[in-house]
């Protein structure tokens, strides 16, 4: 699958590039299944402090946002000392925080691994789930989509 320029609906999005490390391998010699969802965690990181509400952030605010639901389709397989872009694209933010994650060979252009990703906030003091997500996060999200227009 080559690489298409979807940026979500608000385009807001982080990259981050990674290098395939021997301790990412499985016994094939490829990148194990389970390691695509750190590198995704590798984009979310960089999309939260894009948008200035990092896991420091959140916790300061008095929110936790754990993972829901996370799933990834694999295209085509990374091998050791590969370089990847891993792409995190916001696709919603007023309900729950929903990213949507592209792992990109960077020699190769092709998307090897798309995933998803829904977290819901957390109050930390009571410990119950919000069904809006806090407004700190909507402010933050609101404040970069205005200063991306100017």
């Amino acid at each position: 699958m080559k690489y298409k320029n979807d940026n979500g609906p608000y385009n807001i999005f982080a990259e981050e590039e990674i290098t395939i490390e021997f301790y990412d391998l499985d016994p094939l010699q490829i990148v194990w299944h389970g390691n695509y969802f750190n590198f995704f965690e590798k984009g979310r990181r960089s999309l939260l402090q894009k948008i200035t509400y990092d896991y420091y952030e959140m916790q300061e605010s008095g929110y936790a946002f754990p993972i829901i639901e996370i799933s990834a389709k694999y295209f085509d397989s990374l091998k050791f000392k590969d370089n990847a872009i891993v792409k995190a694209i916001l696709m919603e933010y007023e309900n729950r925080l929903r990213i949507k994650y592209e792992i990109r060979n960077v020699k190769t252009g092709v998307v090897t691994t798309a995933g998803l990703s829904t977290q819901m906030a957390v109050d930390m003091k009571t410990k119950e789930s919000c069904f809006v997500s806090p407004q700190v996060l909507i402010n933050k999200v609101e404040a970069l989509l205005k200063a991306e227009k100017q």
